[in-house]
């Protein structure tokens, strides 16, 4: 028999995972990308876009890559995970 636990965490519960050395990358729209840079921005319409969130889901960087947002999770000293 196998036992689901579900747990609710909060940002705050999210941002302590991994003491704060944990991060995620997700592709994002287009749309969420100029959200997240301003309305000012300019993303071309066939961007593939990639955002590096730290654990509480705040944003850190927008690559055009997974390669260059791994970069990015170096850069700042946290260990990446796939969200998809």
């Amino acid at each position: 028999m196998e036992l689901k636990t579900t747990v609710d965490l909060t940002p705050q519960d999210l941002a302590l995972l991994g003491e704060g050395d944990l991060g995620y990358i997700r592709e994002i729209e287009i749309n969420e990308a100029k959200r997240l840079l301003g309305g000012q921005a300019r993303v071309a319409t066939d961007s593939k876009l990639f955002c590096l969130y730290n654990a509480d889901g705040t944003p850190v960087s927008i690559s055009g890559s997974r390669e260059a947002a791994l970069g990015s999770a170096f850069e700042h000293e946290l260990m990446a995970m796939s969200v998809h």
